[in-house]
Protein backbone atom coordinates (compact mmCIF):
# COMPACT_ATOMS: atom_id res chain seq x y z
CA UNK A 1 0.00 0.00 0.00
CA UNK A 2 1.44 3.19 -0.79
CA UNK A 3 2.48 5.95 2.03
CA UNK A 4 0.40 9.60 1.45
CA UNK A 5 3.63 10.50 0.44
CA UNK A 6 4.31 8.16 -2.87
CA UNK A 7 0.27 8.79 -3.94
CA UNK A 8 0.76 12.21 -4.02
CA UNK A 9 4.09 11.63 -6.04
CA UNK A 10 2.26 9.03 -8.26
CA UNK A 11 -0.68 11.46 -8.40
CA UNK A 12 1.45 14.32 -9.11
CA UNK A 13 3.63 11.99 -12.13
CA UNK A 14 0.44 11.21 -13.92
CA UNK A 15 -0.53 14.67 -14.54
CA UNK A 16 2.89 16.47 -15.36
CA UNK A 17 2.96 13.07 -17.75
CA UNK A 18 -0.57 13.79 -19.58
CA UNK A 19 -0.16 16.96 -19.52
CA UNK A 20 2.73 16.76 -21.61
CA UNK A 21 1.38 14.72 -23.98
CA UNK A 22 -1.56 16.93 -23.86
CA UNK A 23 0.31 19.93 -24.78
CA UNK A 24 2.12 18.38 -27.42
CA UNK A 25 -1.08 17.16 -28.80
CA UNK A 26 -2.78 19.72 -28.66
CA UNK A 27 0.07 22.71 -28.75
CA UNK A 28 -1.99 24.68 -26.73
CA UNK A 29 -1.57 24.75 -22.58
CA UNK A 30 -3.61 22.85 -20.67
CA UNK A 31 -4.44 26.49 -18.78
CA UNK A 32 -5.83 27.23 -22.37
CA UNK A 33 -7.97 24.13 -23.35
CA UNK A 34 -9.72 24.11 -19.88
CA UNK A 35 -10.22 27.98 -19.52
CA UNK A 36 -13.41 28.63 -17.66
CA UNK A 37 -13.97 25.03 -15.68
CA UNK A 38 -11.67 26.07 -12.92
CA UNK A 39 -14.49 27.98 -10.70
CA UNK A 40 -17.19 25.48 -11.45
CA UNK A 41 -15.43 22.03 -12.10
CA UNK A 42 -11.36 22.10 -10.38
CA UNK A 43 -11.11 18.73 -10.46
CA UNK A 44 -12.61 18.30 -14.61
CA UNK A 45 -8.88 18.68 -16.48
CA UNK A 46 -7.21 16.95 -13.55
CA UNK A 47 -9.26 13.63 -14.45
CA UNK A 48 -8.78 14.69 -18.22
CA UNK A 49 -5.35 15.09 -18.53
CA UNK A 50 -4.47 11.75 -15.69
CA UNK A 51 -6.67 9.13 -17.35
CA UNK A 52 -6.97 9.56 -20.69
CA UNK A 53 -3.46 11.84 -21.39
CA UNK A 54 -1.03 9.74 -19.04
CA UNK A 55 -3.17 6.62 -19.18
CA UNK A 56 -4.26 5.52 -22.91
CA UNK A 57 -2.38 7.96 -24.63
CA UNK A 58 0.93 6.88 -23.48
CA UNK A 59 0.23 3.41 -24.45
CA UNK A 60 2.76 1.88 -26.92
CA UNK A 61 0.72 -0.41 -28.47
CA UNK A 62 -1.26 2.33 -30.75
CA UNK A 63 0.75 5.08 -32.50
CA UNK A 64 -1.01 8.58 -31.59
CA UNK A 65 -2.05 9.04 -35.21
CA UNK A 66 -4.22 6.17 -35.35
CA UNK A 67 -5.44 7.35 -31.53
CA UNK A 68 -6.41 10.45 -33.08
CA UNK A 69 -7.89 9.48 -35.80
CA UNK A 70 -10.40 6.85 -33.48
CA UNK A 71 -10.94 9.88 -31.23
CA UNK A 72 -11.69 12.00 -34.33
CA UNK A 73 -14.42 8.75 -35.41
CA UNK A 74 -15.92 8.61 -31.45
CA UNK A 75 -16.37 12.34 -31.38
CA UNK A 76 -18.44 12.39 -34.68
CA UNK A 77 -20.19 9.67 -33.17
CA UNK A 78 -21.14 11.37 -30.21
CA UNK A 79 -21.88 14.73 -32.24
CA UNK A 80 -19.45 16.55 -29.57
CA UNK A 81 -18.68 19.43 -31.93
CA UNK A 82 -16.57 21.64 -29.87
CA UNK A 83 -14.57 18.58 -28.97
CA UNK A 84 -14.59 17.11 -32.42
CA UNK A 85 -12.68 20.41 -33.60
CA UNK A 86 -10.13 20.02 -30.49
CA UNK A 87 -9.36 16.10 -31.99
CA UNK A 88 -9.11 17.47 -35.61
CA UNK A 89 -6.55 20.18 -34.81
CA UNK A 90 -4.73 17.14 -32.72
CA UNK A 91 -5.13 14.61 -35.75
CA UNK A 92 -3.52 17.36 -38.01
CA UNK A 93 -0.69 18.04 -35.21
CA UNK A 94 0.34 14.15 -34.98
CA UNK A 95 0.37 13.48 -38.64
CA UNK A 96 -2.94 12.93 -40.52
CA UNK A 97 -3.65 14.81 -43.70
CA UNK A 98 -6.79 16.31 -44.17
CA UNK A 99 -8.08 13.92 -46.76
CA UNK A 100 -7.59 10.99 -43.61
CA UNK A 101 -9.67 13.51 -41.34
CA UNK A 102 -12.24 13.89 -43.49
CA UNK A 103 -12.56 10.40 -44.64
CA UNK A 104 -12.96 8.95 -41.03
CA UNK A 105 -15.86 11.08 -40.56
CA UNK A 106 -17.25 10.27 -43.78
CA UNK A 107 -16.88 6.39 -42.72
CA UNK A 108 -18.84 7.67 -39.44
CA UNK A 109 -22.24 8.38 -41.77
CA UNK A 110 -22.82 4.30 -41.75
CA UNK A 111 -22.56 4.03 -37.55
CA UNK A 112 -24.55 7.37 -36.46
CA UNK A 113 -26.32 9.04 -39.57
CA UNK A 114 -25.54 11.14 -42.21
CA UNK A 115 -26.83 14.67 -39.31
CA UNK A 116 -23.91 13.90 -37.01
CA UNK A 117 -21.59 13.34 -40.14
CA UNK A 118 -22.46 16.34 -42.07
CA UNK A 119 -21.54 18.26 -38.90
CA UNK A 120 -18.73 16.60 -38.39
CA UNK A 121 -17.89 17.86 -42.16
CA UNK A 122 -18.68 21.02 -41.51
CA UNK A 123 -16.26 21.17 -38.35
CA UNK A 124 -13.57 19.71 -40.30
CA UNK A 125 -13.99 22.46 -42.73
CA UNK A 126 -13.72 24.73 -39.95
CA UNK A 127 -10.53 23.64 -38.66
CA UNK A 128 -8.66 23.63 -41.93
CA UNK A 129 -10.31 26.72 -43.33
CA UNK A 130 -8.49 28.53 -39.40
CA UNK A 131 -5.24 26.64 -40.64
CA UNK A 132 -4.85 28.02 -44.37
CA UNK A 133 -5.77 24.33 -45.27
CA UNK A 134 -8.09 25.30 -47.58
Amino acid sequence: MLNGFEYIFLIMSRYEKGKEVLEAIQERSVEEIFEGLEDIAPDMSRFVVEFPYAEIYTREEVDLKTRELCTVAALTVLGTVPQLKDHINAALNVGNSPTEVVEIIMQMSAYCGFPKSINGVVAAKEVFKERNLI
